[in-house]
């Protein structure tokens, strides 16, 4: 029979462990983000943001220091999500990244491996940022980086530049996976897929990707994500501009099915952005902000053409906080 007092101590205990449970969960991850845009990537990770009436909780990761190139897009990231943003060249700006840090992330420039570029893959001068990552990773030595790039990375003419980005990565210690995601599967109004490749030291649970939440049946369709902002006029404040380009033969020309997820948002269309479902226009930013799964409260601080790069840059925020779940679990023991 147990007396008062290893009942007293049996409380105790447990109450510790309760305590030391509640630590852990509210212990924030650090995180350090590369290549960061207008951040949605981060505000996936973070979390805290509804979209379609949809509420996506807050994370438990806290990013501690970001950095992008794009003066414009670090504006964004800034009055969006913190003033943690460096603007700079990340070659630069080496020595004033953090010395460690939990997580990595980053969407490493794909110009050189898109479809549309000129396939000089990791050899290229954007795409070949990658290897920043790689010496960022180098240094903080986190017990996970995440790092997202085009489906053109898994094509053929770029299995060398697959190869070397995995064996750099694996060179550090790490366990590394790769998977083509369709953001359309994971509750994003946008058929847009994505490579993203995991590294996770040995000494944590190797990372599992998110279940998909939706199919081809349930795909969230541009009629969904955009109808409401038909009748909207025109507003800057709310980033509800469009593009007066003339119809062209270029890939953005096309217009978008109302019952089907709206077609991938490109970063350089240069006005070709895709023409509404149903009105004699080419789509809003706001609405290209919706289809990349951006809250209607995130305002790109930008002009038309350069708010084009930004949203269509962006790693789509619902997307990113799928994988932030999947990653959460890789730190629970």
């Amino acid at each position: 029979m147990l007396d008062i007092t290893d009942q007293t101590m049996s409380n105790d205990s447990s109450s510790m462990k309760r305590s030391s449970t509640r630590a852990k969960a509210n212990k924030k991850i650090k995180v350090v983000s590369l290549f960061s845009g207008c951040g949605g990537m981060d505000l996936g990770f973070v979390g805290g943001f509804d979209l379609l009436g949809k509420r996506y909780a807050q994370n438990p990761f806290e990013i501690v220091w970001a950095n992008d190139f794009n003066a414009a897009a670090c504006r964004s990231y800034a009055n969006n999500i913190g003033k943690h943003i460096h603007h700079g060249d990340i070659w630069e700006l080496m020595n004033a990244v953090p010395k460690a840090a939990d997580l990595v992330i980053g969407g490493f420039p794909c110009q050189d491996i898109s479809i549309n570029g000129k396939g000089a893959g990791v050899d290229g001068k954007r795409s070949g940022l990658y290897r920043a990552m790689v010496e960022v990773v180098s240094r903080t030595k986190p017990k996970v980086f995440v790092a997202e790039n085009v489906k053109g990375l898994l094509m053929k003419h770029n299995a060398s530049s697959l190869e070397r980005v995995l064996t750099d990565f694996r060179a550090l210690g790490y366990n590394v996976t790769f998977q083509l995601y369709n953001a359309a599967d994971y509750g994003v109004p946008q058929s847009r897929e994505r490579v993203i490749i995991v590294g996770t030291l040995p000494t944590i649970p190797q990372f599992q990707p998110p279940k998909a939440t939706h199919d081809k049946n349930t795909h969230i369709t541009a009629q969904i994500a955009i109808g409401d902002l038909a009748e909207m006029p025109e507003s800057e404040t709310f980033n509800h501009v469009w593009s007066r380009a003339k119809k062209s033969a270029e890939q953005g020309s096309r217009r978008m099915i109302a019952d089907r997820p709206g077609y991938t948002i490109r970063s350089e269309c240069h006005g070709n952005i895709q023409f509404h479902y149903d009105l004699p226009r080419r789509i809003s930013m706001r609405e290209a902000a919706r289809f990349q799964s951006f809250p209607d409260s995130y305002i790109f601080d930008a002009k038309l053409r350069e708010t084009e790069r930004q949203v269509g840059n962006a790693v789509p925020p619902v997307l990113a906080w799928h994988i932030a779940k999947a990653v959460e679990r890789c730190f629970i023991k």
